[in-house]
């Protein structure tokens, strides 16, 4: 797998800022996850392999880790499901998960005045100042439904 240079020079770049050294195990992981969102870690030891044939996992479990503790990386639990990696950070998005087949889409920040969207505090509590909203939707993908001919949405 040849990435383009400007790639790995904005990655290399950012790792600086990060004050991180420039690695090639940094470089093929964030690679890996920029082309393979939503992936588990061994799906990107793979991909990153192609890159990297030496990588070992602990290697790659430690530099997800690591990009995550930074905010490099978004690293994400959806239920009955590894954790699954992203580099899309910093926007608070969301995701549906298909519960069918396990795909996962971006979906844009949740609007609106649901009563899930506000948070209730318990009175006499100290209310937080809530500065991100981890939502999760839960459905049956297109793919699913005309598969398994599951009747749409009714609205």
């Amino acid at each position: 797998m040849t990435e383009p240079t400007g790639t790995h020079e904005a990655w290399a770049a950012a790792l600086r800022a990060h004050g991180r050294r420039v690695t090639k195990q940094r470089l093929a992981v964030l690679t890996a996850v920029e082309h393979h969102p939503h992936s588990p870690a061994e799906n990107i030891l793979a991909a990153a392999r192609l890159e990297l044939p030496e990588l070992t996992a602990q290697s790659v479990y430690v530099v997800l880790g690591d990009l995550t503790d930074l905010q490099m990386l978004r690293r994400f639990e959806p239920p009955h499901s590894p954790a699954l990696y992203e580099t899309r950070v910093g926007d608070n998005h969301h995701h549906a998960v298909c519960i069918s087949c396990g795909k996962v889409e971006d979906v844009e920040c949740a609007v609106g005045h649901a009563p899930c969207l506000t948070p209730h505090w318990d009175e006499g509590s100290k209310p937080m100042t809530i500065q991100i909203a981890d939502v999760l939707y839960q459905g049956i993908c297109q793919d699913c439904q005309r598969t398994q001919q599951l009747p749409a949405e009714r609205k």
